[in-house]
């Protein structure tokens, strides 16, 4: 039996999502925006409560590692590599804008096409992609007036900043429910589960006197 764990924290809600090698069989989303560290273990107990499974079912883990906050990536990366150590079984990571990605080609995105999400700060991450999902360019944080495009662009920051982006379509958030998809079918690249912060976090240790 194949039991797939997807789970991302890119964003300030926690998705997780369990596929059975076929399809998804249980998708779940946080009530309450930035808790990371509250709800992923929570949401995965109540993912395979409800698929009927146990941890020791899981056969493969796969994770987000960004673009996005330090405290949400950090949180899920640990848990990825602590479940995927103590459960023996192989951790497989991708970049949170490829899921997007892949999810926009499934809508039916017509030619080039552009992800940027919201990075804070009046900033957001960006790549751009092909018509089939193959990423381009990024990620990279940037301000949204120095990225402006007409392509068609998933991802929130399109809706925060429709001046630089008006042409937003298809998902906003990535989708733990897509990444299983992705990971399962090969439709994105996998990368080690490092996070891909981008910028040095808002929280620094105080200089040594």
């Amino acid at each position: 039996m194949t039991l797939l764990l997807a789970f991302d924290t890119a964003t300030p809600q926690v998705s997780v999502a369990l596929h059975d090698g076929e399809e998804v069989i249980v998708e779940l989303t946080s009530d309450r925006a930035m808790k990371h560290g509250e709800q992923l273990a929570p949401l995965i107990a109540e993912a395979l409560t409800q698929a009927g499974a146990v941890r020791q079912d899981l056969t493969a883990i796969a994770v987000g590692t960004g673009p996005g906050p330090f405290t949400g990536l950090r949180v899920g990366l640990v848990t990825a590599r602590t479940l995927g150590f103590v459960l023996d079984i192989p951790v497989y990571a991708v970049c949170s804008l490829d899921v997007i990605a892949a999810q926009a080609v499934a809508s039916g995105v017509a030619g080039p096409f552009t992800v940027a999400t919201d990075a804070r700060r009046k900033e957001v991450y960006l790549a751009t992609y092909d018509e089939l999902g193959r990423r381009l360019d990024g990620p990279q944080v940037i301000r949204p007036a120095d990225a402006a495009t007409d392509q068609p662009t998933a991802g929130e920051g399109a809706l925060l900043y429709p001046g630089a982006f008006p042409n937003a379509f298809g998902p906003t958030r990535p989708s733990a429910a897509w990444m299983a998809v992705a990971v399962s079918e090969e439709l994105v690249e996998l990368i080690d589960p490092e996070p891909l912060y981008l910028r040095r976090p808002d929280a620094v240790a105080a200089a040594q006197r």
